[in-house]
């Protein structure tokens, strides 16, 4: 995780990396970042290049940060138009050589202005910004995303069929599967399970939890490869919340843990106090956060209830209709496995606006010493309204716009993006809800199958 808050005039380090890196072949480095549609943007530099990037970083423009998820640039307070330039640099740490694209290697970047300094806009500094804001308090916070997709043929038929979750399924795309495997442990991504998942054509990996800003760094990797490798099979991977409307769609569920707060204490299910205050926190600010971690128009086809999908304003343990899903783990491991995951997340979202905004979240929640309300069980769907009602169990927005007003008027997350990233992210997901709020579902659907 890069530290730096100026560009670094020298690093030591890098002629050796280059040298390490021509060793084994690399002759290009793509350097990776994602604005705030959730879209993965690059730059790249010939290898010898990667000394001169990492020193004074690669030229681009700031237009990017109030991009659409279909490219139409829009125009906020602060950004947006064709005037200025950004630096970006590479994290030599997180660099990794890439097994699935020969001579090819990948590093995340931070984003500086020319003078020197971060620019506040940084999706990657925030989250960076927020590790340390827990550190300051005495916490670590490890997380992981979870990873769905669709695979499909070029003409967008389903690559593979068969039951749910089905064996039949793993059959016929297990070279697919071994291959990409091997391609993530060659890229030191630990994957943890691997599995069919309940839509047609649907597959899902979670690997090992990292630091925040690492966990954001392995999806964004994570969905790379997997992009490579479908296309090296002749198939195509779609990340979209839907591929077609009134279908279970897919999600990017994030869990988390805040270290020694999730266990062996005396609040529900042996939260300790400041594990609980933490997750109170964030489900305080689940309105919000989903324009962060859904807020694309197409999120809405798939946030459904009783699908799953967490649109439900409530916790539970082990309850998967409910936002917040808290995991105790098996009898005796609740110290290094017990975690909470957010399920209402998806693959629009920039990764690093999402650990950011969530840690955010739930340390506005220890400061405040917040309490979890009673947890729910079974499918709020399924309740009279009156007892929701009474359970303070509400839908999440149901709408673009809905979500954007939640995230505008959210005061934790406006302290803690600052108002240049706060006011891009809500200038793009603004721009999103209003241009699209017309658009057929299906539409909507096709418009946005392959932009993830």
């Amino acid at each position: 995780m890069a530290t730096n808050e100026t560009i670094p005039a020298e690093v030591p380090e890098v002629d050796p990396l280059v040298e390490r890196l021509r060793a084994q072949d690399v002759e290009v480095v793509a350097l990776s970042f994602v604005d705030n549609a959730g879209i993965a943007r690059v730059k790249t530099v010939p290898l010898p290049k990667l000394a001169g990037a990492a020193r004074s970083g690669v030229g681009a423009s700031p237009c990017f940060e109030t991009f659409c998820f279909d490219d139409v640039l829009v125009q906020g307070r602060f950004l947006g138009g064709p005037d200025g330039d950004l630096r970006l640099v590479p994290d030599l740490a997180r660099i990794v050589p890439l097994a699935g694209q020969m001579g090819w290697a990948w590093a995340p970047v931070d984003k500086f202005r020319q003078e020197g300094d971060r620019f506040e806009g940084c999706q990657r500094a925030f989250a960076a910004e927020q590790v340390k804001a827990a550190q300051v308090r005495g916490l670590a916070v490890r997380m992981a995303f979870e990873t769905e997709w669709t695979l499909l043929t070029p003409a967008g038929d389903m690559v593979f069929e068969g039951p749910a979750y089905g064996a039949i399924r793993l059959e016929q795309i297990a070279d697919y599967a071994r291959e990409l495997l091997a391609t993530l442990r060659a890229q030191d991504i630990a994957v943890e399970q691997f599995h069919p998942e309940y839509a047609d054509g649907q597959l899902e990996l979670s690997v090992e939890h990292n630091d925040p800003v690492g966990a954001a760094d392995d999806v964004a990797l994570v969905r790379h490869t997997i992009r490579r490798i479908s296309h090296l099979h002749g198939w195509r991977a779609s990340f979209a919340p839907t591929i077609a409307p009134d279908t279970v769609g897919s999600g990017a569920h994030l869990h988390l843990s805040v270290v020694d707060q999730f266990s062996g204490g005396s609040g529900p299910f042996g939260l300790p106090p400041v594990g609980e205050s933490f997750l109170a926190g964030v489900l305080r600010e689940l309105p919000a956060l989903v324009a962060v971690g859904a807020g694309n128009p197409a999120s809405f086809l798939r946030a459904a209830p009783s699908r799953w999908a967490g649109v439900w304003q409530a916790w539970g343990r082990e309850t998967r209709e409910t936002a917040v899903r808290f995991i105790t783990g098996v009898t005796g491991t609740g110290a290094t496995s017990a975690n909470a995951e957010v399920k209402c997340f998806d693959a629009t979202a920039n990764p690093y606006l999402v650990v950011g905004a969530v840690i955010a979240a739930g340390l506005a929640g220890v400061d405040d010493g917040l309490r979890l309300p009673p947890p729910v069980t079974g499918d709020p769907a399924a309740m009279e309204e009156s007892v929701r009602i009474a359970a303070g169990v509400a839908r999440l927005p149901e709408s673009p716009s809905a979500a954007a007003n939640a995230f505008a008027s959210s005061t934790v997350l406006a302290d803690a993006m600052g108002e240049v990233l706060h006011d891009s992210v809500l200038t793009v997901r603004r721009a999103e809800a209003e241009r699209f709020a017309d658009t057929s579902p299906a539409e909507l659907a096709a418009l946005t199958r392959w932009r993830w």
